[in-house]
């Protein structure tokens, strides 16, 4: 099953390897995707923009799990339930939302223009990067493992440890 994106071009969806308007193919990452009906199967394959590969190294997680509890325009990824990425999928400018520590929040939206408050989220714990190149791929990597760790660090221990093999 692939996931469909609107906003996808059938010059895009070639380049994925999909066969159909706004269908991606399966994933290689072997993570679990919630399509917009909350059934896991479809996955996602970076494709070289930097949205899709922000998308691909949130899949990459362990426990990761792909979600539209949004609608369609918004790809979430959760793990055990919670949430550390939000990746809209409309027109540009791309971005990504990711939790982070409230100090490091404020640093990074001192260093970085394209790094602003959470949109539509708590502002204090969220920061939305705009994916416009001005963020080296490094940091903006390592964002998304504090994100992820972050969440995971509040999980219970029985979820950390179905988590970890």
């Amino acid at each position: 099953m692939a996931v469909s994106r609107p906003g996808l071009d059938q010059t895009e969806t070639s380049k994925c390897g999909g066969s159909a308007k706004g269908a991606r193919p399966a994933p290689v990452t072997g993570q679990n995707v919630l399509d917009g009906r909350g059934r896991t199967g479809g996955h996602v394959m970076a494709d070289g923009s930097q949205r899709d590969r922000v998308i691909a190294e949130c899949l990459a997680k362990q426990g990761s799990v792909e979600d539209y509890p949004f609608g369609d325009e918004v790809a979430v990824f959760k793990v055990a339930g919670r949430m550390f990425a939000l990746v809209p999928l409309g027109s540009p400018p791309a971005s990504i939302s990711l939790k982070c520590d409230p100090d490091l929040a404020v640093d990074l939206r001192g260093r970085y223009a394209a790094i602003t408050a959470g949109y539509h989220l708590n502002k204090r714990h969220w920061n939305t990067i705009i994916l416009d190149g001005s963020v080296p791929e490094e940091e903006l990597l390592e964002l998304i493992d504090h994100s992820y760790d972050l969440v995971v660090t509040r999980l219970t221990k029985a979820q950390r440890d179905e988590l970890l093999p």
